[in-house]
């Protein structure tokens, strides 16, 4: 598995081991989904600026958010990862045969504000953030409210399963 985390320059620190969390939740995200493929994934910290341009670059949106999700499969249903190799060869890295589930963007700014406005650790801001982007990455979202309680529940299941609690 490949996750790489990217720091641009600037940013607020998060002093928190970023590499480590960002590994564990990938790897609980793609278990608690069953993810048959080695997966390569790709985190960038940025700041609220950098994130906003994104935001309305890609979605249309002009304002600063939390995390960004660049997915690059579609799928039929959330975390169904069958027919991967036949409909998107060319999601696999061809020199390690990774799958390149895809990019998230996360504000560091965001992390911090939040973590004191939720009244818990910058650990479990970040993890989170990690959880819900990789269930992105992995086809779930939460545009309508039966989606969003699925998404919900599949969050809290992963942090619970590292030991991460609010």
């Amino acid at each position: 598995m490949t996750f790489s985390v990217e720091k641009e320059d600037g940013i607020k620190e998060l002093d928190i081991p970023e590499q480590e969390i960002f590994t564990s939740v990938a790897k609980e995200a793609l278990l608690f989904t069953g993810c048959p493929y080695e997966c390569e994934i790709s985190l960038t910290l940025t700041d609220d600026v950098r994130i906003r341009e994104l935001n309305k670059e890609y979605r249309g949106v002009d304002k600063a958010t939390d995390v960004l999700s660049f997915p690059m499969l579609e799928f039929d249903s959330p975390g169904d990862f069958s027919g991967v190799e036949e409909d998107s060869p060319d999601c696999f890295d061809p020199e390690n045969g990774e799958l390149i589930l895809g990019d998230i963007v996360i504000s560091t700014d965001h992390v911090l504000a939040q973590a004191l406005e939720y009244g818990h650790s910058v650990i479990r801001e970040y993890a989170f953030l990690i959880a819900h982007s990789m269930l992105h990455l992995q086809g779930f979202d939460h545009m309508e409210p039966h989606e969003s309680v699925i998404m919900e529940k599949a969050q809290e299941d992963i942090l619970d399963r590292l030991d991460i609690r609010r």
